[in-house]
């Protein structure tokens, strides 16, 4: 037997096991499936007659949860250490830096989503994808000719991300990525994490996977810099060395379409 799905049904890889409520076939977690907003179960993907949306995602949705959960717990803790005085103290001071950071994270995953959307439709643009037995997530996931592009968005508002080289010569060449200065390269070991993540999870070896760590409003030099200017900035890192580029949405099309 087979249904039309349902405008509200979606396409999605499920978290928990379960059974198609169609022909009761078992649907183990990790299962591509139709989940049915109407009857809140789930389906087979062959008893759909017709295709429906894939779940694609919604850009620094994570970030935005945890900043809210980080700023309601700091409220409560104030309010309840400080019942008369709590509405003041917190009117008078601002939330802490920790707390701020994922929102700005948020921002900053919103905004380069603004030009992935804008991808032709050929390509396949998924956002805040969670990382299974973790916490963590990735940004952006682009599918395109050139391959799988894992992208990692990071916000340093007027601050300018630069590689720090050392050595070459009679010492081993080590690169660093800084910004404003200070050691950032945790940032591109984090994006390595997620290419071996997603190359893992990928059922044909041979796809090529890349990833790019995206710098949003940093302060970028007009001439010179390690980095030449542009209107949106990108850093990548292939074959354990850096590359860097400023790119425009024209150069991103070419990116990724290869």
């Amino acid at each position: 037997m087979t249904v039309e799905p349902q405008p509200a049904d979606k396409r999605m890889r499920l978290r928990y096991a379960g059974a198609c409520r169609l022909c009761g076939a078992s649907l183990p977690a990790g299962t591509d499936a139709i989940y049915e907003r109407e009857f809140k179960t789930v389906s087979c993907v062959e008893c759909s007659a017709t295709p429906v949306e894939s779940d694609t995602g919604v850009a620094g949705a994570s970030a935005r949860r945890e900043h809210e959960r980080r700023k309601n717990a700091s409220e409560h803790r104030i309010r309840t250490n400080h019942p008369k005085l709590g509405g003041l103290i917190l009117a008078l001071t601002e939330d802490p830096e920790s707390t701020e950071a994922w929102q700005r994270g948020a921002i900053g995953e919103e905004r380069l989503a603004e030009w992935l959307n804008e991808l032709p439709e050929t390509l396949r643009v998924l956002h805040d994808r969670r990382i299974p037995g973790t916490r963590a997530n990735i940004d952006h996931i682009v599918v395109s000719p050139s391959g799988v592009w894992v992208i990692d968005a990071k916000r340093y508002k007027g601050q300018r991300p630069s590689l720090h080289v050392e050595g070459g010569i009679f010492r081993p060449r080590v690169e660093t990525l800084r910004v404003a200065g200070r050691d950032k390269t945790k940032l591109v070991n984090g994006v390595h994490s997620q290419i071996t993540r997603v190359t893992a999870a990928l059922p044909d070896g041979n796809v090529d996977v890349h990833g790019a760590l995206c710098f949003v409003k940093a302060d970028w030099p007009l001439i010179g810099g390690s980095v030449p200017g542009g209107a949106c900035p990108a850093n990548l890192r292939s074959r354990r060395r850096y590359r860097f580029a400023h790119l425009s949405a024209c150069d991103l099309r070419a990116v990724f379409c290869g």
